[in-house]
């Protein structure tokens, strides 16, 4: 994780509460359609359908693709 224009390793946690608190705050600044989530067709359909459950479900946007489309 960058830290004062420094690269520092960090733990699993640590980056995981930074994205929570990153994306909880873009959601509370400018709405959760500001937001969008991209997935791979080398996942699987069971995976692309929990990642487009979780952009729709937890972040609250439609704007969902995926690479396969293009």
């Amino acid at each position: 994780m960058r830290k004062n224009e420094d690269l520092k390793e960090a733990s699993w946690d640590e980056a995981f509460t930074f994205i929570v608190d990153k994306l909880s705050s873009i959601k509370k600044k400018t709405g959760s359609d500001s937001i969008a989530g991209l997935s791979s067709a080398r996942c699987t359909n069971e995976e692309n359908y929990l990642f487009q459950k979780f952009i729709r479900a937890v972040i609250g946007t439609n704007n969902v693709d995926h690479c396969a489309r293009l």
